[in-house]
């Protein structure tokens, strides 16, 4: 069930321009999958799902590959346009994001593999990103803040 819901979902993101949760929550409904939104936000993140710009200026979910080159990418434009600041506290990098966007931009530097990250936790708005040791956090946090 898990496996076919996250193909649906796949497909639902290329034919629809979603926006939203509850919008791909609505759509699955509509395609026989009776699913809370917390299911809907697990899958989106199993699945490394982003919000990226589309050409109306709005932002939607795509997919992307797991490649660093294609994170690299992401985490530019998402950085650009959602990243409030980037600061290091110890062994802690604390992102704040502009609403709803903290999930896509901490999924996309998950999916970089950086060295030293020991492990990230997205908010809606807010990103902690736990390091190694502090020496790590500040590298992280130069190496972040060259993308504002």
């Amino acid at each position: 069930m898990k496996t076919r819901r996250q193909a649906t979902i796949l497909d639902l993101i290329n034919e629809y321009p979603i926006e939203t949760q509850e919008e791909l929550l609505y759509r699955l409904k509509e395609n026989g999958f009776n699913v809370t939104q917390a299911t809907v936000s697990r899958d989106i993140k199993e699945l490394r799902l982003l919000k990226s710009l589309s050409g109306d200026g709005k932002y939607r979910y795509t997919s992307i590959s797991n490649s660093v080159i294609d994170a690299q990418s992401n985490i530019n434009g998402f950085f650009n346009s959602s990243v409030i600041s980037v600061k290091a506290a110890q062994n802690m990098v604390v992102i704040k994001t502009l609403a709803g966007m903290a999930n896509a931009i901490c999924a996309s530097i998950d999916s970089m593999d950086l060295k030293g990250i020991i492990g990230t936790l997205a908010g809606d708005d807010t990103i902690f990103i736990v390091c190694a040791d502090n020496n790590a956090a500040e590298k992280l946090t130069f190496d972040l803040k060259k993308h504002l």
